[in-house]
């Protein structure tokens, strides 16, 4: 078990690279299921989910070759890494994710459909439950049945075949962004038409699209609503950049807001972080964009409080409202955040008042009084975000904070406490038994 021990008030001053995108990552992987050739995959982020899918892949029979450069340069400049992936699933040997993987990782049900739409069955675990609230795997099962796909429950398992997946017209009762990339990747090989509507328009649905489209997949329409997509007999190879961390980068942009620091954040993508920038810069922060890929976030003066509402791309992402909450403890005033995703995503805000800040949940809304001085505590993590805004608590906070069970953050961040050491953070991650 490891520990972050960060001693608070150091306002963060340098330079941050940002990882790539943990969640484009996954489909992608995924997506190597579709075609015998070999699939190249770079900006691959070292973390723990990376891992839990790679050991999947390696155990339906996928062949892996990683390879890792690592530079540091001088001065108050992050760690950047690349990583490079070349998976080939030429001598697949078993189409089954067991329940003691799925369980650490809900996206592991993304092979779903890539399975089906090659091999014509896949046995998945059916997900247990979340902390931050349910996630049901209703919405591939209904679509894949549409595409002609029949399921049964077997000793947990969602057993699913299909002699051949066939076009269809599948409208989701609600937005699903796994949903709509394991029927994505289902529909490229299914004979026909396929529309998907109602369809989620996230960054890392659009990074799939443009994957697939490389490996021969004809798709028009990813990042609307709307998904139409050709089938086609075969895919091939391709070589492909995942792109930058949108959620990473806008938790450094929190940081550098709760220390009243100044950072600029290097291989992001600005244009998927728009409404963030928008609402940090309506608080009082300062960010400019440098350049296509980089972006400076600087706060001297008193942040103010503003209301924010959790919702699908374009709207204010779900994986931000822990770290924003965080911030605006600092911000003057009152901010109301509704969370409309997910049911029970407010476990951190409990943590943040043993630290002092002035919250109060009611339902699905939080109400954050500020400013308050937080202070040091020994605080829990309780799942991916809210660990990484128990951190940015802890940077600003008066005295030592402890924060246990960051094996969470790790699922996501790929090295934080050596990012933020090199821009001036004092965090430790401690080992214990």
């Amino acid at each position: 078990m490891d520990r972050f021990i960060i001693q608070g008030g150091i306002p963060l001053q340098g330079t941050v690279r940002i990882s790539g995108a943990k969640n484009a990552a996954l489909p992608c992987l995924a997506a190597c299921l579709l075609t015998e050739e070999p699939v190249i995959l770079e900006n691959i982020p070292s973390v723990r989910d990376i891992a839990t899918t790679i050991h999947l892949l390696k155990t339906l029979g996928v062949t892996i070759k990683e390879s890792e450069e690592t530079s540091t340069s001088s001065g108050k400049e992050a760690h950047a890494s690349q990583r490079r992936i070349v998976s080939q699933a030429n001598r697949v040997e078993s189409v089954e994710a067991p329940w003691e993987l799925v369980r650490t990782m809900r996206a592991s049900t993304l092979i779903l459909g890539p399975l089906l739409a090659r091999f014509g069955k896949a046995r998945v675990s059916q997900p247990g439950g979340c902390s931050i609230g349910a996630r049901p795997i209703d919405l591939h099962i209904k679509g894949l049945e549409k595409l002609g796909a029949t399921f049964h429950m077997e000793h947990g398992m969602v057993v699913g075949q299909a002699d051949r997946l066939r076009g269809a017209r599948i409208y989701f009762d609600r937005i699903t962004v796994t949903g709509t990339e394991d029927l994505l990747m289902a529909a490229t090989l299914a004979d026909g038409e396929t529309i998907l509507d109602n369809a989620a328009r996230e960054p890392e649905v659009q990074d799939l699209a443009s994957l697939l489209t490389k490996m021969g997949a004809n798709i028009e329409g990813a990042g609307t609503s709307t998904i139409c997509v050709r089938g086609v007999s075969k895919l091939h190879g391709a070589d492909h950049r995942i792109i930058p961390d949108r959620i990473e980068a806008g938790t450094f942009l929190a940081a550098a807001g709760i220390t009243k620091g100044d950072l600029t954040l290097q291989d992001c993508c600005p244009d998927h972080l728009q409404i963030v920038i928008d609402k940090f810069r309506e608080i009082g922060m300062k960010i400019e964009k440098i350049s296509t890929n980089s972006l400076r976030a600087w706060a001297h003066q008193p942040l103010r409080a503003a209301d924010i509402a959790t919702e699908e791309y374009p709207g204010f992402p779900t994986d931000m409202q822990a770290q924003y909450m965080a911030l605006v403890t600092q911000a003057d005033g009152t901010s109301v955040i509704h969370e409309k995703i997910f049911e029970n995503r407010f476990l951190h805000a409990l943590e943040m008042v043993r630290m002092g800040a002035n919250i109060r949940v009611d339902g699905s809304q939080a109400i954050v009084r500020g400013p308050v001085q937080l202070s040091g505590a020994g605080v829990t993590a309780s799942d991916l975000r809210a660990s990484a805004s128990l951190v940015l608590a802890g940077l600003a906070a008066q005295g030592e904070t402890i924060i246990e069970r960051v094996y969470h953050i790790d699922r996501g961040y790929e090295r934080i406490e050596e990012k933020l050491q090199a821009i001036g953070a004092r965090i430790q991650r401690i080992s214990y038994k």
